[in-house]
C-alpha cells in the first residue's frame, strides 16, 4: 500500500533490488533468440535451468504476497480483528495519542508476522540457489531491525495522517497528501544513513583506489559531484553473491555505493557503466520527475480511495467495528482500499520505472563513450554479469515482465545495449555530443 510504503521505505530500501526470473521454459540457451537474430545474454546450461526454476519460485512468491497481504487484511476487518486490536489499545491507556501509537504499532507487528512465511520461503529459496549467503541468525537479526524502524517510523507516520482524518472529516483526503509530500523527499535524503545499520561501509578508495580513480573520470563527464569521501564500499559479501552498485541519496547525502562483491570481482569498466547508469537517473531528474509523477497520482488516489472508503465504512462499518473513517479501524478500511489500488496499478508504475531505467541506461553507455575501449562491449559484458549473478532468466515471460518488473529484463537491456552505436558514421549520442 501507498501508505504503508511510506514508512516502510524507510527500512526496506536497503534490500537490493535483484535481478527478476519471470518463467519462460527454455531448453537451452540456443533457443532464447529468434532465428537469425543474435541473444546478448545467455546463461551456461545448469544455470540456464536454475534461472527457470528460480524465475518461477520468485513469480509465485511476489503474486502470492501481494494477494495475502490483501486477503490477510480484509479478513482481520470481516473478522472484527483490527476492531479488538483498537479496543485493546483503547484500555492499556487513557491517552488518545498514545492508543494510536499502540495500535498503530500493532498493526506494523501483526502484518510482518503475517507476511513472514512467505518471506522466511523467499530467503530459504535464495539460499538454496546460492543467490544468499546469510545465515538465519543474521537473516532475523535484519528483520527485527526493520520492523523497529517501521515502528520508530511508520507508527507516528500514520498516528498522523489518522489525525488529518479526523481534523478534517470532510477533506481529509487532501490533507493527507499535502502530508505525504515532504515524505516522499525525506524517504530520498534519509535513505543513505539507513543502510549502515544493515551493512558495514568503509571507503572505496582504501582498497580500490584505481577504481576510485575511474569514476571520478565519470563524475567529471557526468557533473555528478560526488567527490572520493562519498565513494563507499558496502560489505555485502556476509549475506550476498550477487553483484550491485548505486547512487543513493541527494544533495550533501549523495554517494556512490559499490557492493565489495563487485569491485574487483568484475572489471572496472563495466563498474564504471552501472555508475555512469545510475549518475544518469540524476542528470535526466528521474528522482525529481519520480517525486513529481507520485504527487501527481496519490493526488487522485487519495480522493478516489477516500470516496471508496466512506462507503465501505457506511456499508460494512459496523459489521467490522469501524462506525467512522476517523476511527483507528476506520483508517485502516481507507488503507485497505489504498492497498487495492496500489496493486492494481503496480504496473503503471512499473512501466515509468522501466521507462527511466532505460533512459538511464542509453545514458550510462553513452557516458564512458571514450572512457573505454569498446562501450558496447562493456555494457554487455555487464548486463551478463548481473544477469548470471542473480540468475535472470534470459527468456522472460513478457506478461510477467508487465507486471513485476520495475527494470526491463537484462535480456532486452542486453540486446538493446549490443546495438546502440550511434557514434558509428560520425553520429553522436541522445545526451553527449561526443
Amino acid at each position: 500500500m501507498l501508505v504503508l510504503g511510506l514508512a516502510m521505505g524507510f527500512a526496506g530500501w536497503v534490500t537490493p533490488l535483484t535481478a527478476q526470473s519471470p518463467t519462460a521454459p527454455a531448453a537451452n540457451v540456443a533457443q532464447a533468440a529468434p532465428a537469425g537474430t543474435q541473444q546478448a545474454y545467455s546463461l551456461p546450461k545448469d544455470k540456464l535451468e536454475k534461472a527457470i526454476q528460480l524465475s518461477r519460485i520468485r513469480n509465485i512468491l511476489a503474486m502470492t504476497d501481494s494477494v495475502w497481504g490483501l486477503v490477510f487484511f480484509w479478513l482481520l476487518l470481516a473478522t472484527r480483528g483490527w476492531a479488538r486490536i483498537e479496543g485493546w489499545a483503547k484500555r492499556i491507556s487513557s491517552r488518545r495519542w498514545l492508543q494510536g501509537l499502540i495500535f498503530f504499532a500493532l498493526f506494523f507487528a501483526v502484518s510482518t508476522l503475517a507476511s513472514l512465511p512467505i518471506n522466511l520461503i523467499g530467503h530459504h529459496y535464495s539460499q538454496a540457489y546460492g543467490i544468499s549467503v546469510q545465515g538465519w541468525a543474521s537473516w532475523f537479526a535484519d528483520l527485527a531491525k526493520s520492523l523497529g524502524l517501521v515502528l520508530a517510523i511508520g507508527s507516528p507516520i500514520l498516528l498522523l495522517f489518522n489525525g488529518i482524518v479526523r481534523r478534517w472529516p470532510r477533506r481529509y483526503w487532501l490533507g493527507l497528501w499535502v502530508a505525504t509530500l515532504p515524505l516522499l523527499v525525506l524517504g530520498d535524503l534519509a535513505s543513505p544513513l539507513i543502510v549502515p545499520l544493515f551493512y558495514k561501509q568503509e571507503p572505496l578508495a582504501k582498497n580500490h583506489a584505481a577504481l576510485v580513480a575511474k569514476l571520478e573520470k565519470v563524475v567529471a563527464r557526468t557533473g555528478t559531484n560526488i567527490p572520493p569521501e562519498r565513494m563507499f564500499l558496502m560489505k555485502a559479501s556476509d549475506k550476498s553473491t550477487g553483484l550491485n552498485a548505486f547512487v543513493a541519496g541527494m544533495g550533501a547525502t549523495k554517494r556512490i555505493v559499490v557492493w565489495d562483491t563487485t569491485a574487483g570481482r568484475i572489471p572496472d569498466d563495466e563498474i564504471q557503466f552501472i555508475f555512469g547508469h545510475e549518475s544518469g537517473h540524476y542528470v535526466l531528474n528521474h528522482i525529481l520527475k519520480g517525486l513529481a509523477g507520485s504527487a501527481v497520482g496519490l493526488f487522485f488516489v487519495y480522493w478516489i480511495c477516500a470516496g471508496f472508503a466512506e462507503w465501505m465504512t457506511k456499508h460494512f462499518g459496523a459489521r467490522w467495528g469501524a462506525a467512522e473513517p476517523a476511527s483507528r479501524t476506520g483508517f485502516l478500511v481507507l488503507l485497505f482500499i489504498i492497498s487495492i489500488v496500489n496493486f492494481l496499478l503496480s504496473p503503471v508504475g512499473n512501466a515509468f520505472s522501466r521507462h527511466f531505467e532505460h533512459e538511464a541506461d542509453v545514458y550510462g553507455q553513452e557516458a564512458i563513450h571514450g572512457l573505454v575501449a569498446d562501450p558496447q562491449k562493456t555494457a554487455v559484458a555487464a548486463f551478463n554479469a548481473l544477469g548470471e549473478a542473480w540468475l535472470e532468466d534470459p527468456n522472460p515471460s513478457p506478461l510477467v515482465e508487465f507486471w513485476l518488473y520495475d527494470h526491463p529484463s537484462v535480456k532486452n537491456r542486453a540486446n538493446f545495449a549490443l546495438h546502440y552505436n550511434p557514434w558509428a558514421h560520425g553520429g553522436q549520442g541522445a545526451f553527449f555530443k561526443n
